[in-house]
């Protein structure tokens, strides 16, 4: 219950709500001893007995640790003169408050850019009304109002919608007026006839309470006597038809909802209703038929990551997806990544370019197994799909590759000055010209530039030398009460990664972040797999002691994220790199993906830079990756709604299970498909779906029931690994099978009558 609720008045007062339809005979007043306000009420409601108590019934309620809710259900009107009171309305779903004339907040602590429901003023000129109960048709058209209430009063905002989004800005609205009332008992009571579902009703709110009210006035339910009778009433309105038909339909909100996502990500290949989405990197131009085996394993989506690489690289990965879509006929759309400003680990020193080729070997040191090498030249292309080697040496010395042979043996000195062979097994015809697979029985340690010959019994043959060994990837291991010092340099150039006393130094490029952390707040590395408290801070250094880490340590790399939850660090939205990286998207993507979303500032920037580069049809997805980001969500969609740009959301679920604790995960990521679902806008299921097929080719049962909730949303996003083309062809064969699965095949799971 509404606290402080003491009575309810009704006045007589003519005037109109033409939007909606309805003739207004009278206005309703609550008195509280916090809450006073007087509202217009169509006159259709008076003919439902008890009605006007019914609207004090519906009361926002806290329904979580993230946030509370607080609620007015009504339209305001502003016609009225009589005396004023004051009083605090303000809804947060999760934090969205109203604010006072002076600019102050409705709620302490709380900021806002959006007032979605009105900071009051209101008279008390009243006779009361006792409280009772009533039917369900009383308490739907309760809500009914609520969400007419909150429409009337954002009017003046979402006529600042573009005209693209202004029905699905509204749609929303509607949802979050629902979403503030604790309509709990209301659920249930509708539930127990199979009649509504309200939980299932956000992509058309008021097409369904609509529909709702005219069905329960046809057919009336006594929840006392659980008797069912006929009549006739506020169902041959007028108002109720128009909210039912025409743009705020159920099937016309439907088509907008799938239209936007097609505008976004493009039509879905048939028997399918989920895109795949695969994040590519370098490894895209090292072979020759990647793009290709994505694309033809299902792939309709390529990610590019701008924090990683340059033009350089993404031009040549954009041309090879343009290439392999034009010669497979399989649309594929690309989105680049802003990289915001994220936090990271800076870059440490390349280690040693070195390759280990390493035989199996059994509990006592025997091997079982030889390595499995491949040969070719550096341009050549990657192996074949069939063929999995352990090691792979790029060889320059064509007339060396040219004699090769099956059974041939080719001998090299490894790094430490130890001769090796490599016997050919197998020849295989490659992309542009032939690779070889051969065995190694020894361990060997390969660096750039060691010599090849091919093996004769009484001399060596013509040969070659190894090229582009990749340098070994440095890192930190840290364990439990180790010392980290997070160092203000751009990059460590130290050699050595421990100093003299134990303590492991790592660099951060974010060097705003030195001016706003405070010793005792916690700190997270690499998604949270490595968690420490920090112990003290200067103007150039962080030091941190480890209290969480692997039962035998934690690697901590180049370029990992920084994640400090509970810091108030001033981020900077779009960044200086962003700035410039988003001329290079703006000519080259079809989609930008905004990182690190935080308020509706960012939104602001965003919509002036495109602006500049006069990309209006450029899509958009923002990424929710941030406490702050799903918090004020509702306010992000409905200020990026301004824009005409096709609109999408990203649940970056990696930084935001750090940001908002592993424990709110699954309300959150559930809470963010509701919000979106209302405003008809797409969502991204992102971060570790199927992260073990990806990267050992065998999924874990928890990923599978992952990918079904993905299902969900518009698209699946799969990270690289080297088991990718695999995993996208598996997550195809269950978006597949889902979409066309007939009742037919499941014939084991259904009884009948011999059963019993």
């Amino acid at each position: 219950m509404l606290g402080g609720v003491a009575s309810v008045a009704i006045f007589t007062n003519q005037s109109a709500l033409s939007n909606n339809g309805f003739q207004v005979a009278s206005f309703l007043v609550v008195r509280s001893s916090n809450l006073s306000r007087k509202y217009s009420i169509p006159q259709p409601f008076f003919k439902i007995p008890g009605f006007t108590e019914h609207i004090t019934q519906f009361v926002g309620s806290n329904n979580g640790n993230l946030a509370g809710k607080n609620i007015v259900f009504a339209i305001p009107n502003e016609k009225d003169d009589a005396e004023k009171e004051g009083s605090d309305y303000y809804i947060d779903y999760p934090v969205i408050v109203g604010q006072k004339e002076d600019g102050s907040s409705c709620a302490p602590e709380m900021g806002t850019t959006f007032s979605l429901l009105p900071c009051g003023e209101g008279i008390l000129r009243s006779y009361e009304i006792n409280g009772k109960e009533d039917g369900l048709l009383a308490k739907l058209m309760a809500v009914h109002l609520h969400v007419l209430a909150m429409e009337q009063w954002n009017a003046s905002k979402l006529k600042m919608s573009h005209k693209n989004y202004l029905v699905s800005a509204t749609n929303l609205i509607h949802y979050l007026a629902l979403k503030s009332l604790n309509i709990e008992q209301l659920k249930e009571e509708l539930s127990s006839i199979c009649f509504l579902n309200l939980d299932t009703i956000n992509q058309h709110v008021l097409a369904s309470l609509s529909a709702g009210i005219r069905l329960l006035d046809n057919v009336k339910y006594d929840s006392s006597s659980h008797t069912i009778s006929y009549s006739e009433g506020i169902s041959s309105t007028n108002s109720l038809d128009k909210q039912m038909k025409g743009e705020f339909s159920i099937n016309t909100l439907r088509r907008r909802a799938s239209h936007t996502a097609d505008l976004l990500l493009g039509r879905l290949p048939e028997k399918r209703n989920t895109h795949i989405m695969v994040t590519v990197g370098e490894e895209a131009i090292e072979s020759e038929t990647l793009m290709k085996d994505l694309l033809n394993a299902g792939t309709t989506i390529v990610r590019i990551n701008c924090a990683h690489g340059g033009p350089e690289i993404w031009s040549e990965i954009i041309r090879r997806v343009k290439r392999s879509s034009q010669i497979l006929e399989k649309p594929c759309r690309i989105l680049m990544d802003l990289a915001g400003p994220k936090l990271r680990t800076g870059k440490l020193q390349a280690g040693p370019c070195v390759l280990k080729i390493s035989p199996k070997k059994n509990a006592y040191g025997q091997v079982i197994y030889p390595a499995l090498v491949w040969l070719s030249s550096p341009g050549a292309g990657s192996p074949p799909a069939h063929v999995s080697p352990d090691a792979i040496l790029h060889v320059d010395g064509e007339e060396l590759l040219s004699k090769l042979k099956v059974d041939d043996v080719v001998t090299l000195l490894d790094a430490r000055g130890k001769q090796r062979t490599l016997k050919i097994i197998s020849r295989h015809p490659i992309f542009s010209g032939v690779g070889y697979m051969a065995d190694c029985s020894k361990a060997a340690y390969v660096k750039s530039g060691a010599k090849l010959f091919i093996k004769d019994k009484r001399r060596k043959l013509s040969g070659g030398h190894v090229v582009n060994i990749p340098p070994l990837k440095q890192f930190i291991k840290l364990r439990v009460d180790d010392l980290l010092s997070i160092s203000r340099d751009g990059q460590n150039e130290e050699n050595n990664l421990t100093s003299s006393t134990g303590v492991h130094r790592i660099a951060c490029s974010s060097e705003y972040v030195f001016d706003s952390v405070k010793p005792g707040e916690p700190i997270a590395f690499d998604d949270g797999k490595i968690w420490g408290i920090i112990k003290a801070t200067s103007a150039s250094e962080i030091l941190v002691s480890i209290t969480h880490a692997g039962p035998r340590g934690s690697k901590l790399g180049s370029e990992k994220s920084i994640n400090i939850p509970r810091s108030n660090i001033r981020y900077e939205g779009l960044t200086s790199k962003d700035l410039i990286d988003l001329d290079f998207v703006a000519n080259h993507a079809d989609m930008v993906g905004v990182s690190f979303v935080r308020d509706v500032r960012d939104i602001l920037l965003l919509r002036q830079e495109l602006e500049k580069r006069k990309r209006r049809d450029l899509g958009i997805s923002l990424k929710i990756e941030t406490k702050e980001g799903f918090e004020k969500l509702p306010l992000l969609l409905l200020e990026a709604m301004k824009m005409p740009n096709p609109l999408g959301i990203m649940i970056a679920r990696g930084d935001l299970a750090v940001e908002c604790g592993w424990e709110n995960m699954a309300y959150i990521q559930k809470e963010i498909i509701s919000v979106c679902t209302a405003a008809h806008v797409p969502v991204i299921w992102a971060t570790q779906v199927l992260e073990s097929l990806v990267r050992s080719g065998v999924p874990t049962r928890a990923e599978l029931t992952d990918v079904a909730e993905g299902m969900r949303t518009s698209c699946i996003m799969l990270n690289k690994g080297k088991c990718i083309v695999e995993a996208v062809s598996f997550l195809h064969r269950i978006l597949s099978n889902h979409s066309t699965k007939s009742d037919a095949e499941f014939k084991p799971l259904a009884l009948s009558s011999h059963d019993f």
